[in-house]
């Protein structure tokens, strides 16, 4: 059966088909994820993949495969129990015997012929997927970040003084701004010739070896809301603004 989607046939995302990474086990996250994976945890009553996979439906995107690790068989397991869900999208699972990296793991896929869009399966935004999409084309890049602003505060008094130890300056808990990367990107084809089947390889691996080769990797830098569910603190911060703005997450 054909599967069909109500989203705007003019966006940028709509149709292509989506990888989302859910095999990490979330080391950070402990205790909550000692026996329980770490896409799982809630948000309200939804999972975090949940939420963000009803995003990409919302987007046009019903094609998703999700790479697998640990606790993989309570990851399907919840799948099964979803029909509502899993009947709107094309799911498909690929699971690691051993783990191969947030990059080598797309080397176990088939099928990626065309340009497709990889995730982190813990993470909370309302990123504009098509927007994204659009950049990309427009950058002719072989692979696109999403980035985001993130602010770090130095909660101490930072001295600058200079080699004879006069002192030149006093900065009472600064605070820094950086880019950082999302988990989310978009990836042409052309990439996989860069990442050997079998191999471990990490993201930031990949990116540093793209542009060695000369590849036009391109930064998006997103005015959204996001959050890594990566620690304690972030998912309480993630469970406060989801329970605050869940429309925001709902709106295509």
């Amino acid at each position: 059966m054909k599967l069909r989607t109500k989203a705007k046939s003019a966006g940028a995302a709509s149709g292509l088909r989506a990888v989302i990474l859910a095999g990490g086990k979330g080391v950070r996250l402990h205790p909550f994820t000692i026996n329980f994976p770490k896409p799982l945890v809630p948000l309200g009553d939804t999972p975090v993949i949940e939420v963000l996979m009803r995003r990409l439906l919302r987007t046009g995107i019903i094609d998703i495969t999700l790479t697998l690790g640990h606790l993989a068989e309570l990851m399907k397991a919840y799948f099964q129990h979803r029909r509502q869900l899993v009947k709107r999208i094309h799911l498909r699972f690929v699971e690691e015997e051993e783990p191969t990296g947030t990059a080598g793991s797309l080397s176990l896929i088939s099928g990626l012929t065309d340009t497709f869009l990889v995730m982190n399966g813990d993470l909370l935004t309302n990123l504009d997927f098509n927007a994204l999409v659009e950049f990309h084309r427009r950058q002719k890049a072989l692979l696109t970040i999403a980035t985001h602003t993130r602010a770090v505060k130095i909660d101490l008094g930072v001295l600058e003084f200079d080699r004879d130890h006069r002192v030149t300056g006093y900065r009472e808990k600064p605070e820094h701004h950086y880019q950082v990367s999302t988990g989310v990107y978009v990836y042409e084809p052309a990439v996989l010739r860069h990442i050997r089947k079998g191999q471990y390889l990490d993201f930031p691996d990949l990116v540093l070896r793209l542009i060695k080769r000369g590849e036009r990797v391109c930064a998006y830098p997103a005015d959204c809301l996001w959050l890594d569910i990566g620690r304690p603190d972030d998912y309480a911060r993630a469970q406060e603004l989801f329970a605050g703005r869940k429309d925001a997450f709902e709106r295509v």
